[in-house]
């Protein structure tokens, strides 16, 4: 009879520090660095505790994807709460960090159906999150003098940081800063600043 492989609990803070470890492997040298001896020497374990949390890399990218998005997702939440969600949206989009490590997941995601999969589902439920947000406002934005429908105003708003910031990394850098210069103005219109109300300015949960 065969027998269930134990595998180290999501709680653990050795866990944690392996998945800390990966991106930041990841950020530095890309998915295709990332193996059982790589990781153990960046977290300063052994291969085989990696192993033990992580049994196949399907494990450890799927566990890294639901990591880093239950973070980022926790800190679009609380700006979506309040009285500028365009502006958290935005906040959200620009992490380089996260877009970084997001360009490296689905590059690997190209060999690897289930992370795939996971990233499909993490980025539908903050697309969901934010066109809900969005959709309370009272009234349709416009943008170049037309009226501009939720599902779009979300899409351009976390697609466009994002690849300027894919660019960036290849070293274009053609029309980023007019086209961000244009975003940024038109958030200021629509989503003006509150008299006497300083920008919170709260540090990210990283990628």
């Amino acid at each position: 009879m065969a027998t269930t492989r134990r595998v180290g609990t999501e709680k653990s803070k050795t866990r944690a520090v392996l998945l800390d470890s990966a991106v930041r492997l990841m950020l530095e040298q890309g998915y295709a660095a990332v193996s059982y001896r790589s990781l153990a020497a960046k977290a300063g374990v052994t291969a085989g505790l990696v192993q033990y949390y992580f049994p196949t890399f399907d494990d450890l990218f799927v566990a890294l994807v639901r990591d880093r998005s239950a973070r980022t997702l926790k800190k679009l939440e609380k700006g979506l709460r309040g009285e500028r969600p365009l502006h958290a949206i935005w906040e959200y989009a620009n992490n380089k960090d996260a877009a970084a490590l997001t360009a490296e997941l689905t590059a690997a995601a190209n060999h690897r159906k289930p992370i795939r999969a996971e990233l499909a589902q993490a980025g539908e439920e903050a697309r969901a999150r934010a066109l809900a947000a969005v959709a309370r406002t009272a009234e349709k934005q416009r943008l170049l003098g037309e009226e501009v429908s939720a599902d779009v105003m979300v899409f351009l708003l976390t697609s466009l940081p994002r690849m300027v910031i894919m660019e960036q990394s290849t070293g274009m850098t053609t029309s980023h800063a007019e086209t961000m210069a244009f975003l940024e103005a038109f958030l200021a219109r629509v989503e003006p600043d509150e008299p006497g109300e300083p920008d919170e300015g709260d540090a990210g949960e990283g990628a």
